[in-house]
């Protein structure tokens, strides 16, 4: 009877740690860059959100609902005009914002020039990642 042992070498070992460690080199610069992913993705729902309350807002100026907000200066994309489209965030004329709660608005949406019933452009930007595009519609006097 011969003297059989099973198992890895030495060397069977060091080459499945050295394949581990260059699948986790890659791996990992994948999941940090998630946090900007994920800062682009909330700009963009604060921006949904802003479109869609404006869109509200006109149907409610429409139909001459109390409440509705007169959307016609010649810059709109203000935290004075939309803040209160939107809760739980904070509009701001921040050059930065600093925290994950605070966004930017930016844009010149001329609504005095589009007149009531046409979009315009304001920005979103967040702490993280660039500015995501919100649809505002005009509502005129």
């Amino acid at each position: 009877m011969g003297n059989t042992q099973k198992g890895f070498t030495l060397i069977e070992l060091v080459v499945v740690i050295v394949i581990l460690g260059i699948l986790a080199a890659t791996a990992i610069p994948k999941f940090l860059d998630i946090s900007t992913d994920a800062g682009n993705a909330a700009a963009n729902g604060v921006a949904g959100a802003l479109s869609s309350a404006s869109s509200m807002n006109y149907a409610a100026k429409q139909l001459n609902k109390t409440g509705a907000v007169t959307l016609n200066a010649a810059n709109v994309c203000t935290n004075a005009f939309l803040s209160g489209f939107v809760s739980g965030v904070t509009l701001d004329a921040l050059t930065t914002p600093t925290t994950n709660a605070q966004y930017l608005l930016g844009g010149t949406g001329d609504c005095a020039a589009a007149g009531a019933g046409n979009a315009v452009t304001c920005t979103v930007t967040g702490s993280k990642g660039s500015g995501q595009n919100a649809s505002i519609i005009c509502t005129g006097a």
